[in-house]
């Protein structure tokens, strides 16, 4: 489904990264293998039928844009859009194809704007993606100079996303999602520049040893982003929800900042300091027509928007980042 063959190249020119080669291509073989998932043989079909089309233009620095409308007729945009849309649910984006707007449930362009500038700089730095998605933000990473980016995700639909994107952007670009999860990577790379985990942490039933996790793939000096679900309290507070959170199964623990700041520092972490908090609207979460499940309007109290439908606080969302020693 995925050429992965020029990432698998590369890696022995990353001396910090070449150790994983031994690994990775049987990883994903065994990730990617037929029995995984039931609609992997259709997916790969839609894959191999979409159209060759050279882009006029790819934009990377203001989103994720890809040729202009006039690189297509009516007719081929109509098809493409039949061929994308049985890629559903669109959960990361959006994307724009040839004047095809993918608008997806998140608008993930307004999460880049509020942590891009605090950052450090992109230009030249591997990088790695921890619960990539489909790799929306892996492509603006690639946009802001990263050298490599590596996304980790291992649900399939979002990998056939990614490729579908990664069809028409081709394969100059250095930026991959790998069908895999954290669980992959080997003990103690101490390899990347920056590693990414955005909206992560809640669904892990140890945050801490998550956050261990991605401390042992930075290098020494490396710079962790970290944005998850928080709770609005000045002290040290954790939120363990019974049941769903905002309808969600598998939300474990949403701590207060100051907690969240106390467990980097527990897990090694220092330099530690907040860059964002900014609740979730439904602007930035919907449904759409390319998401058209229930979305955060569904999960809010009707009565009190403050709240979830199961009580909780509303959601509210941290980014902060780190320095491994």
């Amino acid at each position: 489904m995925v050429n992965y063959e020029p990432l698998f190249a590369s890696l022995p020119h990353y001396p910090r990264l070449a150790g994983w080669l031994a690994q990775l291509p049987g990883q994903v073989a065994a990730a990617l293998d037929e029995g995984q998932h039931g609609r992997l043989p259709h997916w790969r079909t839609l894959l191999s039928n979409l159209p060759t089309i050279t882009p006029s233009q790819i934009n990377l620095q203001d989103g994720v844009t890809i040729g202009q409308p006039d690189n297509l007729s009516a007719a081929e945009r109509a098809a493409l859009e039949s061929q994308l849309r049985q890629l559903h649910p669109w959960r990361k984006g959006p994307f724009g194809l040839f004047g095809l707007h993918i608008d997806t449930e998140w608008r993930s362009d307004w999460k880049w704007d509020r942590l891009k500038g605090g950052i450090g700089d992109l230009n030249g730095r591997l990088v790695l993606d921890v619960g990539c998605g489909n790799g929306y933000h892996g492509w603006r990473m690639a946009g802001a100079g990263a050298k490599l980016v590596i996304g980790l995700d291992p649900f399939l639909l979002y990998v056939a996303q990614y490729q579908a994107i990664r069809h028409f952007v081709g394969e100059a670009v250095p930026a991959y999602v790998l069908p895999l999860g954290i669980e992959a990577l080997p003990d103690g790379l101490a390899a990347f520049d920056t590693v990414f985990s955005m909206g992560v942490l809640y669904h892990r039933r140890s945050p801490l040893d998550h956050l261990l996790t991605l401390r042992e793939a930075l290098r020494p000096g490396g710079e962790l982003v970290l944005e998850t679900l928080i709770i609005e309290d000045s002290v040290s507070q954790v939120l363990v929800p019974e049941g769903r959170y905002a309808q969600m199964r598998n939300v474990w623990f949403i701590p207060s900042v100051p907690t969240l700041l106390g467990w980097l520092r527990k897990c090694g972490f220092v330099e530690e300091k907040v860059l964002d908090v900014t609740p979730t609207t439904i602007e930035e979460q919907r449904s759409t027509d390319w998401m058209t499940f229930k979305s955060l309007p569904d999960f809010l109290d009707k009565a009190d928007a403050s709240r979830t439908v199961e009580g909780y606080p509303a959601p509210v969302r941290a980014v902060v980042v780190a320095k491994r020693p």
